[in-house]
């Protein structure tokens, strides 16, 4: 990205666009086709806010975990699509104000939190491209309230006619937070699925812990994480561990 700084903060852009390509028109227009790139890119976003939303109420806990494998899998090709687009430039110097935020993320990350629990803690390295980082433990609910609390932010954009602006933070955010904190939930949840359809029982979970004080029973700690993986994959996928 040229250089673009977060709201309150001037923006300027001096970078060329690649192939000396005119910069596109984003700017809102009533009349916008559905085939339109912000058009498609707010429908991908939007369907994902509601999609998690609806996932958190835990109507239905048996397909939690493939559902939001399948959810996060299509936000991030709309993520590639805004990673791999030329700068977006904002029509305004200055971000402008989209109001208060929501206040129900933290709702959604302690429904999320329960639902997933105890495969709700996984192991992530942030940076692959720093020589021996060492992982650290994450959890799949507190990514996907951090991913939504993003994407709700340039959706009050988009939704007040402001499209050129959305569609500048969700590039910007998606290159320094939520395209990578998707990425790395999409490959927990990922691995989650392939432990049960390669019938490779999880590891120990002790030590996958975000509080640095918590211990406990390394043995109940995986037969908890083993039914949670039955009742919330492997059924819904049509498989049970061990052939049962």
């Amino acid at each position: 990205m040229s250089d673009i700084t977060q709201s309150g903060t001037a923006r300027q852009s001096g970078a060329a666009e690649p192939g000396g390509a005119q910069r596109e028109d984003l700017r809102h227009d009533g009349g916008a086709r559905p085939d339109d790139f912000a058009v498609q890119i707010a429908d991908q976003i939007e369907s994902f806010i509601v999609a998690v939303t609806e996932v958190a109420k835990g109507d239905e806990p048996a397909s939690a975990v493939p559902f939001l494998l399948l959810e996060v899998s299509q936000l991030l090709l709309a993520g590639g699509r805004l990673g791999a687009h030329q700068d977006i430039v904002p029509e305004e110097r200055y971000e402008p104000d989209t109001g208060p935020e929501p206040d129900d993320v933290d709702q959604l990350r302690e429904q999320l939190a329960t639902l997933l629990d105890p495969v709700d803690v996984y192991s992530e390295v942030f940076d692959p491209y720093v020589p021996r980082k060492a992982p650290v433990a994450c959890r799949i609910s507190d990514d996907m309230a951090d991913v939504i609390t993003d994407l709700r932010h340039g959706m009050a954009h988009y939704r007040a006619g402001r499209t050129s602006e959305a569609l500048w933070w969700w590039q910007f955010s998606y290159l320094s937070n939520w395209g990578s904190t998707a990425s790395a939930a999409l490959r927990a949840l990922q691995s989650l699925v392939a432990h049960v359809r390669l019938d490779t029982p999880l590891g120990e979970l002790d030590g996958l812990d975000t509080d640095s004080d918590a211990a406990g029973d390394d043995g109940e700690l995986e037969r908890e994480a083993g039914a949670v993986m039955v009742a919330e994959i492997a059924v819904p996928l049509g498989m049970r561990p061990n052939g049962g």
